[in-house]
């Protein structure tokens, strides 16, 4: 079996496209779509035909493409059961534990509700790559637009139990900023000093900061570090780690 192939794209302002390809059958699916026309064109370019969408939550800059790239491709459009009211175009509705299969490919669903109420994350084991949409970001998290803290808590420890070596595709290109913040936060962090000198010379360069990895992210992105006792200690919280990661969360909005 061959190895998927992951093109990676800017799109809008500060969007990432993900096509994900199958070698072995020739499918390929966009991971959200942010951009119809880029996508397309993308795709195009590659040589390689669109068959599914895969959605991971609601957001106009996930799922406003879908209708115009079904109209040209006829692909099958997938995404969380509980956005299905806002995702007019799904033709399959997914729940935490089912899979997808693109070809030889297969993605299991992680429900991971926090950014939206009904987010998803689609994660290839086999081939140790997470598509996490919103909920996770190098050095971030989203925003808490309809979910609670202690959702998006649980959320991100799910995501944090993955695989050292998966490599982690988040939608935005928000490093800099994650980092700058990161910082203010958890400022004796060597882990976090690293990453952020590494963020700041590809950022210099104009080069991406995306994708990451589980393994980068765990010990330096400071949302998935709300029980580590020394950040507890320093938002104020000591013990509590929804109250830790609500403290960095609000702070981050305000930043």
């Amino acid at each position: 079996m061959a190895r998927p192939v992951v093109h990676v794209f800017p799109c809008l302002k500060d969007n990432y496209g993900f096509l994900l390809h199958d070698p072995d059958s020739g499918e390929t699916a966009c991971i959200d779509t942010p951009e119809a026309d880029r996508i397309l064109a993308e795709a195009e370019r590659k040589g390689w035909r669109i068959t599914q969408i895969w959605n991971t939550h609601w957001h106009p800059d996930h799922a406003g493409g879908n209708a115009a790239i079904k109209a040209v491709t006829g692909c099958t459009i997938v995404g969380p059961k509980g956005e299905a009211d806002r995702i007019p175009t799904l033709d399959r509705q997914l729940v935490e534990g089912d899979e997808v299969q693109l070809g030889s490919i297969r993605a299991q669903v992680i429900e991971t509700p926090g950014h939206t109420s009904g987010h998803i994350v689609y994660n290839v084991p086999e081939s140790h790559l997470a598509f996490v949409g919103d909920t996770l970001f190098a050095l971030g998290c989203g925003r808490l637009f309809e979910g609670t803290p202690a959702q998006m808590w649980t959320s991100l420890q799910k995501l944090r139990a993955l695989p050292d070596d998966t490599t982690i595709f988040c939608a935005h290109e928000y490093t800099a900023a994650n980092a700058a913040f990161a910082l203010s936060v958890d400022p004796e962090n060597a882990a976090l000093r690293a990453y952020a000198e590494g963020v700041t010379a590809k950022r210099a360069k104009s080069m991406p900061t995306v994708p990451t990895t589980m393994a980068a992210e765990r010990p330096a992105n400071p949302f998935l570090r709300a029980d580590d006792p020394g950040l507890q200690a320093a938002m104020g919280h000591p013990g509590d780690a929804v109250a830790t990661f609500a403290e960095v969360r609000e702070r981050k909005n305000n930043f």
